[in-house]
Formats: C-alpha cells, structure tokens, sequence
C-alpha cells in the first residue's frame, strides 16, 4: 500500500478544553494545521505545545467558509489527503490506515460515519454521512455558515462505513451567529434551496414561525428543491410553526403533505402521533404510532429526528392504549419501551401502575 501523505486543517477559538483530545485523535495524520480565529483562552499555546502548527487571524466579518479557506490555506501543496475536522470532534482509532487502503489515485472525496449526536453511555443518537476528506487541490468552502465543500470539476466519492467520527460538542457555546449569517446566505444565494430550508429551521428554533413558514414554503416552491427527505422536513417544521401557534388544522395538514412527500420515514407519522397526545385523541396516536412502527429503516440522514427510534413510539403506544383501558397492550407496549430504555424511572413507574390495574 502507498503511503499518502495526509494532514488535518481545523479552524478553532476558545476550545482549549478539546485541544488535548482532539490532536491525540488526529495524531494518526502526518501533520496537523489550525487556524485560530481570535482564542482568548489557552487554546493556542496548548495546540503549538501539542505540535500543531497554529497560524491566527482574525475574520472579520466572520464567515465560517473563509475561515475554512484560510486554514485550508495552511496545508502543504503535496498533501495527497486533507482530513477536515472540528476540535470537538475525535475518530475512532485506526482510521488514517482504512482511509489510505481505500483511496485510489483517482478519489477526490470520502464519506463516513458521523455520529453527530451521542447519549452518556456513548450511544449514537444521530447518526449521518459526512463527507469532510478531499484532495488538496481543487477545492474551496462556500458559504457564510453550514459550510460545504465545492469542487472544480466531477467528483470521485468513496465511501467508508469502517470510519466514524464522534462529535463532542461544549452544549453551552453560543450560536447566536448563525441566524443572520443563514440571512446573509440566502442574501447572496435566494436560490440556494440547502440554504433557506436551513433558515425557515432557524426562524423556527427562535420562535419566529411566522417567518419559518414563509421560508419553508419558499424552499418548497424552489425547482432545486429535490430532495424528499429535506421536502419532508420543511413540510414537518412548518406544521410544528402551527402547532406552536395553536394552528392545529394546519398543522395536520402539513403533516399529511409530510407523509406523502415521504412515507419511507417515520418522522412525519411520529410527529402526528405526537400531536394526537397534545389533542388527547388516543386513537389517532395509536393508528400514526403503528404506522411509524411500519417503518423499519432508519435512513443515514442529518435529518432523522432522535424521537423516531428512541422509544418515544413505544411510549405514546403505551400510554393511549392505558387511556383507552386496554391495560394488556398498555403493558406490552410500557415493555417494548423499557426494552430501548430501561433504566428510565417515568416508564418503569408507569409499567407499575398498569400492573395493579
């Protein structure tokens, strides 16, 4: 096997906390290159004791992707594989000796594992692809925030489902940024259908439903607007808007348009069913929540919702078959729950109560 030579490029600010983790993770490349945007903690000194080669700049204004650019910069012109990672994030070891056995002279990119959300048991809660390895040259990021990687000509992707990144992120940094850089985005590209689906999520997040609709709407009626799983999730956030604005017919209505854009996942059918408990209608509950357990497959996609296949179908099944007095299936289901979560304290309590029932 050919030894490439591979460097990781990061951006970093205020992240001294990861920095001992994050480079024994990244440790396997041949070198490591970050770029600090302005740390006032110890970040840097901590990368450059570790042996990072840490160049600092101040963005201003600050754009995530020139940022990325300057940091990808940094890395050598004979690198043969540029690995893009953040310092909260760590891989799992052995993953620089799978990527070199894998990649061919004729590779552009690579996809893995990202388990993007983890429980405290390290459990992945979600779980995607991401594609953050490239060739060194011919690559740049674009735009203002959720940044992506574009390419001059046509891609050679691979795909490594034995290389997995975890994210490990400090809950409690501010992303205060990232609603006006998502309005700035849109600004430059209106047509950018990833984009305005990403700020109708935004609007929705801050509370502004209002304008989330009208955003959401905006990337349905975009003719790039293509893909059904991202088609089925703005028709989903626009109909939780609803919800929140105690719209429920719409509501209803836009999870109906869900599950026909979609009917391959379950996140439209779990949340109708969720809306049938806040209505009391145990029946819809129950007839959304089987539907939803119809649905075996569990897509690879950033947008899956955790309450799909967390036990949440199990536990709305329980508690409406106990509301409708049909205390065997009540327990049934209160087991299939405490199956996916057993040490939860709620289920167990509710298991006891069916049982004396």
């Amino acid at each position: 096997m050919e030894k490439l030579k591979v460097i990781v490029y990061a951006i970093s600010k205020n992240e001294e906390q990861f920095v001992e983790r994050w480079v024994k993770s990244m440790s396997e490349a041949d070198e490591i290159y970050v770029l600090d945007t302005g740390s006032t903690d110890n970040t840097v000194a901590s990368l450059t004791n570790h042996g990072v080669h840490v160049t600092t700049e101040i963005i201003n204004p600050w754009r995530f992707d020139i940022a990325r650019n300057k940091s990808l910069e940094l890395v050598p012109n004979d690198t043969d594989i540029c690995v893009c990672t953040d310092l909260d994030e760590i891989f799992e070891p052995g993953w620089r000796e799978k990527l070199e056995k894998a990649w061919t002279s004729n590779t552009t990119r690579a996809r893995y594992n990202y388990n993007w959300s983890l429980d405290e048991n390290n459990i992945p809660l979600v779980n995607f692809y991401i594609e953050k390895i490239h060739k060194r040259h011919g690559y740049k990021w674009t735009h203002p925030v959720h940044e992506v990687l574009t390419y001059e000509a046509a891609e050679n992707f691979i795909t490594l489902d034995n290389i997995t990144l975890n994210h490990y992120p400090d809950k409690t940094k501010s992303r205060s940024s990232y609603l006006p850089l998502l309005e700035l985005s849109v600004t430059e590209q209106p047509n950018d259908d990833r984009n305005v689906h990403y700020l109708g999520r935004e609007y929705m997040y801050y509370g502004k439903y209002n304008e989330a609709i009208d955003t959401l709407i905006k990337h349905l009626s975009l003719k790039t607007a293509t893909w059904k799983d991202e088609r089925c999730a703005s028709m989903r956030f626009i109909a939780r808007c609803y919800k929140n604005l105690n719209r429920y017919e719409e509501a209803k209505m836009w999870l109906e348009k869900a599950m026909v854009e979609a009917p391959y996942l379950r996140d439209p059918f779990v949340e109708r069913a969720l809306l049938a408990y806040l209505e009391e209608d145990w029946d819809g509950v129950i007839k959304y929540s089987l539907k939803a357990l119809d649905i075996k497959v569990h897509p690879k996609s950033y947008i899956n919702e955790t309450f799909s296949f967390n036990g949440t179908v199990e536990d709305l099944l329980s508690y409406a078959f106990y509301k409708e007095g049909n205390i065997e299936k009540a327990i049934q289901w209160a087991d299939r729950s405490l199956e996916i979560n057993p040490d939860n304290t709620r289920l167990k309590n509710n298991k006891k109560i069916f049982l004396t029932l």
